[in-house]
């Protein structure tokens, strides 16, 4: 009677390690589900973040275009307006720039 017990015994504790392994499988599949879910999101996250970004980097990119044209336009203009005043400071930054660039001489 002893083996007939230990029989039904065993098929007990196979039927019970069936039924883990499924339930084991059936979680496993669940947390891949809910990680994908997740990696999607965090996905679509960044996606959106990025541009957001590269929008604001465009509108900066084109106000510091604007800027620069707007000087440049503005320049021009004192320049139309001062033509001397003009020359005169180029030829000053040229000749500042001259002695900036020569080399000091050492006696030898």
């Amino acid at each position: 009677m002893t083996d007939k017990s230990g029989d039904g015994a065993a098929a007990d504790i196979a039927a019970d390690l069936a039924n883990l392994r499924t339930d084991i499988a059936s979680l496993s599949e669940t947390i891949a589900g809910l990680m994908g879910g997740r990696a999607n999101a965090a996905g679509a996250a960044v996606k959106d973040a990025a541009g957001d970004a590269r929008d604001q980097l465009s509108q900066a990119v084109a106000h510091a275009h604007d800027s620069v044209l707007g000087a440049a336009a503005d320049l021009e203009r004192r320049i139309e307006r001062d033509p001397l005043t003009a020359v005169l400071i180029a030829a000053g930054i040229g000749m500042a720039i001259g002695m900036m660039s020569k080399s000091p001489r050492h006696p030898a």
